[in-house]
């Protein structure tokens, strides 16, 4: 059996833009990607502190500091907006019993603290 398990967190980064006529996904600072183990094109879910909104999107990288949610995902959100970015793992119950997920917390800048 398998169970999907929290695998990597982002969290309370800050929405830095949005952008509606990009073709999907959150841009994501690169250095914040390679903290969390996170992959390019992985599905991450977003939870909007600010409003309560969940949805999925895929990762790209971003500039230093970004996080940037774009095409229909940028309706979701508003710059300054709060999120937190989660990824999940597939795994075996003996594997879950181990696990440990990786908990990246940033600041207001989107800097590691």
């Amino acid at each position: 059996m398998q169970i999907n398990m929290l695998y990597s967190k982002i969290h309370r980064a800050s929405v830095t833009d949005a952008n509606l006529n990009y073709v999907g996904s959150i841009s994501i600072d690169k250095d914040l990607i390679k903290e969390a183990k996170l992959f390019i094109n992985q599905e991450v879910q977003i939870l909007n502190i600010n409003n309560g909104e969940r949805f999925s999107t895929y990762v790209i990288e971003g500039k230093k500091g970004e996080i940037c949610l774009n095409g229909a995902a940028a309706r979701k959100v508003a710059i300054g907006d709060v999120v937190i970015i989660l990824a999940y793992a597939s795994m075996s119950l003996e594997e879950a019993k181990i696990h440990q997920p990786t908990i990246i917390h940033v600041n207001e800048k989107n800097q590691i603290i």
